[in-house]
This record gives structure tokens, C-alpha cells and sequence, in this order.
């Protein structure tokens, strides 16, 4: 780090949301130079401390300075005045200009005369050297690659002259080799005098890129390490405030073939990105991971699984039967369960009670079905065994499921997927938002699921995770699938060559 001067500081944040206490005396520092990571769970109030930073929401208590100065409440213009600046999840930035204009955008008008443009062009150049980030400032946007694009939204804050830099997941939808390449420029801004706030909840990116650690729970500081004394165990514990078991996993012992992709191509329909001629299989006993960057194809292959869509041409069999028809009942009474991507949009009906959001799959059926009739009782027992087993956080069984977080309505998703004990389960990003002790109990039940003889395909942008359940991986790039062969033939290198598509076979590997 360059030198201690403070760079920012929280002091006594406190935030209410009716009777939600979001942030409780908040305290955070960040110097010069430093790299500090802030983690939490998802609701640890991470993003309503950030929201207070850049002036979206007014602290109840508490003050924010900036280079020893007290930065006005409510006032975004301010935080950005003061040198403050942020890179988001989900880029904002223009398509249809060039990265140079969408560096520029906002600093002064765009059809200023061509000496403005001139040392416009000359400051960014030097920043460019200074840092690393080198990108083709003439190509529009739309042209460029997800990481490129991330260097244009880090140039913009740059070029604004900020002491601050906060990125927010930053790494979600970059490759390994491009998030190396993130962390080496960040290493170099840090360097050079930036203060720098890394969020993310992937533990081996933090102790890799940072050089201390921030953690949240339940609005408060849990507490704080210096990354150099840290390790995974320890920032896991202070994260759920207890100790999070580690995952056991034997060998697998994969049977019969379940499903199968047969030349299959989708090239319109519910997908936002096709599918091209995809052949692989799914085993009973056997967890398969889908790793990519996304939008490669991997909502083409679950709404293939889910019975959303029908292939553009090529098979998609179901225990040797192909499925002939876009039907979700049937692949629901075929044994598929499905845990989708949007829990909120696709996964619950958020107007109906927990009980009803549990039992939606199998209404037909008995306990639940009597003579053309529900049985309301049958029901809401099984919702509260699923609370109690799944741990799901809700007023009981009859609470509608809009009112529970992200988490809680995973878990109850889950609750419904595993607890009728399905031949195939579509995983489509299983842990996503969740703590690491949730994280760690719907691993184990992933697993738990394999050894009872199901077939598991998860669909995951977190290679940790993958590395974690994963017998054997598929890479999806541009709409192609590569089958990259068992997880202990391959390494993270390995993979991330294979999902920026600079590879089109597995090659053997050192285990991860």
C-alpha cells in the first residue's frame, strides 16, 4: 500500500426500514492504497451501506467522510464530486458508442471541438498505461467482450479522478483468466494510491485480491481480518456466526443413462442465447456441471430440461423416450425437478401461501389430492416439516411467499425439488445469494440426492461451487458444449480456457 491516508470513512451508519434494522453503528475505514473486501450474506446490508455511500438513501445516523471531509446525505452528484466512484454488477453503459465516449459521457459534451477531444483522448491513453486496462477505445460497445467492457466502466470512474473504487461482484461474469487479469490491475491501482472496496462472496477471489476483509451479519460488523492472517474456514464462521461444517463427497458410482442431448439446436424461443448441436448425457448417480460465462446457452438447456422449449432439430430423450412436446407437467410427472434461475419470477407463486408454493407440483396427487378435492391439512404439514428441515425463515406456512427473501424462497424451492426424491434435478444456479452455511447444507443435499441414484445437472457461474459438486463438467461457449470429462482431470485454468472458447477439447490437467 502507498502510504495510511484515509481515504473514506463510515462512521455509526444506521439505517431503518420500518421495523427492518438494515445497518446498526456501522463503522468502515478504507486507506490509501488498500484493497479492502466487504462480505455478508445476501440482507447483511451491503448494498444499503453502499446506496448511504453514494447518497440513493439517507443515513438515520451517522456520517460519511471523504478525504476528511463530511459528504452531504441524500446527494449523489456529491459523492461523485468528492471522488467517489462505483463499477456495478450490470454494466451501464451506452452500446451503440465507443468506449472512448463512453468514458467521456457525462464529463463534458460529446460534440465539443476536436482539442477537447484531443486531450480527452490523451488522458485516457495515460491512464490506460498507468493502469493496465487496455481496451480499443474506437469500437463501439456492443462489439466488445464482457471483459473489455468492465475496463471501460473502470476507465470511466478513472478518468473522473476518483480516490475511490468500488466494485460490486466484479468478477460474476468475467472468465479465471479475465478475473486474473482484473485482480492485477487492481493490485497496480492500489498501488498507485487508490482506495479500493471489493465486494463479492467469493472467498478465494477475496484472499487472493485483498488486503483486509469487512464482514457484515445481519446489518452489523461481525468483524474484520487481515487477509495475510485469513483463510476460507475462518471467514465462513464469521460470516454465519457459527461453524460451517465442511462438504463430504465420496466418489461417484454413475448408472443408467437418464437423459440424453441428441445433436439438439434451439435457435429461437425462450432462450436468450442458442444452443448448437449439443450432444451429451446425464447418468443416474452422478452430478454433471454447465460452466460459462453467462449467456452461452445455459437457459437454452435448461428450458430444454424444464419443458419449456422443444428443440429447433435434434433429440432431447428422457429415459429413451424423446420428448416430443413443450411440457413442463409432463417432465414434472416424467421425475424432473427443477430449481430455476429467477426463484422469484419462475421458481414461486409469490401471491399463494408457503404450503400451496410447496405442494404446487403434486396437487394431483396423494396426500395432497382426495377425491378431486385438496387436503389443505396433508399440506400445511408438510410446509412446516419443510420449514423446520430446510430452515426456511417465514411467518409459518400460510405466509405468502412474496414476503420471503431471496434465500428463504431458494430454500423453499428446494424443499419442494428434493423432498418427492426426483430421478433428474435441474440445479440452475442452486446457492446463488445464499450464505455459506446455506450454501453448504443444499451442497450436501445436492449430493445426498446423487447417492439416492438421481441424476443432477448444475448449471453454476461459481467454478468453486462446480469444483465442489461437479463428478463431471460440460463448458457451454457461443451455444457449443464441450464435455470436459471428470472435475479431478481438470483445473480452473483448464476450464476458463474452455469457456472463453480458446479451446475445444479438454485437455489433461493438474487436479484442482
Amino acid at each position: 500500500m502507498q502510504d495510511n491516508q484515509i481515504v473514506l470513512s463510515l462512521e455509526g451508519i444506521t439505517k431503518r426500514f420500518g421495523a427492518l434494522m438494515a445497518n446498526d453503528q456501522l463503522d468502515l475505514t478504507l486507506r490509501s492504497g488498500e484493497i479492502l473486501a466487504l462480505l455478508g450474506e445476501n440482507g447483511a446490508g451491503k448494498t444499503t451501506l453502499m446506496n448511504i455511500l453514494f447518497g440513493h438513501y439517507v443515513q438515520d445516523e451517522g456520517v460519511v467522510r471523504v478525504a476528511g471531509k463530511v459528504l452531504p446525505p441524500g446527494s449523489p452528484g456529491a459523492a461523485l464530486a468528492a471522488g467517489v466512484g462505483m463499477v456495478h454488477q450490470h454494466f451501464a453503459l451506452a452500446e451503440n458508442l465507443t468506449g472512448f465516449d463512453n468514458i467521456r459521457l457525462g464529463t463534458e459534451p460529446l460534440m465539443r471541438l476536436g482539442s477537447s477531444r484531443a486531450a480527452a483522448r490523451r488522458k485516457v491513453e495515460q491512464i490506460m498505461g498507468e493502469s493496465g486496462l487496455e481496451v480499443d477505445l474506437d469500437r463501439r460497445v456492443a462489439a466488445l467482450t464482457v471483459g473489455e467492457k468492465q475496463r471501460v466502466e473502470i476507465l470511466k470512474a478513472l478518468y473522473r479522478n476518483v480516490r475511490v473504487l468500488i466494485l460490486d461482484e466484479p468478477t460474476a461474469v468475467l472468465t479465471p483468466q479475465e478475473a486474473e487479469g482484473l485482480f492485477a490491475v487492481l493490485r497496480r491501482l492500489a498501488a498507485n494510491g487508490l482506495g479500493v472496496i471489493f465486494i463479492s462472496h467469493k472467498l478465494g477471489e477475496v484472499l487472493a485480491v485483498s488486503h483486509r476483509i469487512l464482514v457484515l451479519r445481519g446489518g452489523r460488523k461481525a468483524g474484520e481480518l487481515v487477509t495475510a492472517q485469513a483463510d476460507r474456514r475462518a471467514i465462513a464462521d464469521l460470516m454465519v456466526g457459527k461453524s460451517v461444517a465442511e462438504l463430504k463427497r465420496t466418489a461417484p458410482e454413475p448408472g443408467k443413462t437418464l437423459v440424453e442431448f441428441r445433436d439438439v439446436s434451439l435457435m429461437r424461443g425462450v432462450a436468450r442465447a442458442p444452443l448448437v448441436h449439443a450432444n451429451f448425457t446425464l447418468r443416474a448417480g452422478e452430478i454433471v456441471g454447465v460452466a460459462g460465462v453467462s449467456g452461452n446457452g445455459q437457459a437454452a438447456i435448461a428450458a430444454l430440461l424444464s419443458g419449456l422449449a422443444l428443440p429447433s432439430s435434434g433429440q432431447v430423450l428422457l429415459d429413451g423416450a424423446p420428448v416430443t412436446s413443450a411440457d413442463p407437467r409432463a417432465l414434472v410427472t416424467a421425475g424432473v425437478a427443477r430449481m430455476p434461475e429467477d426463484r422469484q419470477h419462475d421458481g414461486v407463486v409469490g401471491t399463494m401461501s408457503v404450503a400451496d408454493n410447496i405442494a404446487i407440483e403434486e396437487v394431483r396427487r396423494r396426500p395432497f389430492a382426495r377425491m378431486g378435492f385438496l387436503n389443505r391439512k396433508a399440506m400445511r404439514q408438510r410446509a412446516l416439516d419443510a420449514i423446520a428441515a430446510y430452515d426456511i425463515r417465514c411467518p409459518g406456512p400460510d405466509a405468502e411467499a412474496r414476503l420471503l427473501s431471496g434465500g428463504n424462497v431458494q430454500k423453499l424451492i428446494l424443499a419442494r425439488v428434493l423432498e418427492r426424491e426426483p430421478k433428474i434435478i435441474l440445479a440452475n444456479q442452486p446457492t446463488r445469494g445464499l450464505d455459506v452455511g446455506a450454501q453448504a447444507e443444499v451442497h450436501r443435499r445436492i449430493i445426498a440426492a446423487r447417492d439416492r441414484g438421481a441424476a443432477v445437472l448444475v448449471i453454476s457461474e461459481d467454478l468453486d461451487e462446480l469444483f465442489a459438486l461437479a463428478d463431471r463438467f460440460l463448458v457451454v461457449h457461443a451455444g457449443e458444449v464441450t464435455d470436459a470429462g471428470p472435475s479431478t482431470a481438470l483445473d480452473r485454468s483448464t476450464v476458463g480456457l474452455l469457456m472463453a472458447g480458446h479451446i475445444n477439447t479438454a485437455a489433461p490437467a493438474i487436479p484442482a
